[in-house]
C-alpha cells in the first residue's frame, strides 16, 4: 500500500484529505506542522507529501519541501496544498522542488485525480 503523509495546520482539511484518501486504500498519517512532519519522514517512509505551504511554527511548507529534495535517502513526490496559486507562489514551489501544485479549495475528484496521476 502507497503511504500518504497530510501536513496542514487546519484540521478539517486534514479530515477532507484522509476521507477522500482512504477510500482509495492508502496508509495515511498526519502532521500539524513541517516541523513535526519533519520528525516523522524517516520513520514513516511515505511516498508522497501533501503539504500546506502557509503554516505556523519554525519553516513552512516551502522550507520542508526544500529539506525533503535535498535529502537524497526521502525519495518522495510532494504536492504543495496552497491557497495561494498565483505565478510567483507556483514558482516559489517549483524552486522548493515541488512535483506539483493544488490550491484550495480543491474538489476530492481533482486530488484523487492528481494523486491518482503520480
Amino acid at each position: 500500500m502507497k503511504k500518504v503523509l497530510i501536513v496542514d495546520d487546519h484540521p478539517d482539511l486534514r479530515m477532507l484529505v484522509r476521507m477522500t484518501l482512504e477510500l482509495e486504500n492508502f496508509v495515511i498519517e498526519e502532521a500539524t506542522s513541517a516541523v513535526a512532519a519533519a520528525a516523522m519522514l524517516a520513520d514513516f517512509r511515505p511516498d508522497l507529501v501533501l503539504l500546506d505551504v502557509m503554516m505556523p511554527g519554525e519553516y513552512d511548507g516551502l522550507e520542508l519541501c526544500r529539506r525533503i529534495k535535498r535529502d537524497p535517502s526521502l525519495k518522495m513526490r510532494v504536492i504543495l496544498l496552497t491557497a495561494r496559486g498565483s505565478a510567483a507562489d507556483c514558482e516559489a514551489g517549483r524552486q522548493a522542488g515541488a512535483d506539483h501544485f493544488l490550491v484550495k479549495p480543491f474538489s476530492p475528484r481533482e486530488l484523487l485525480a492528481l494523486v491518482g496521476s503520480i
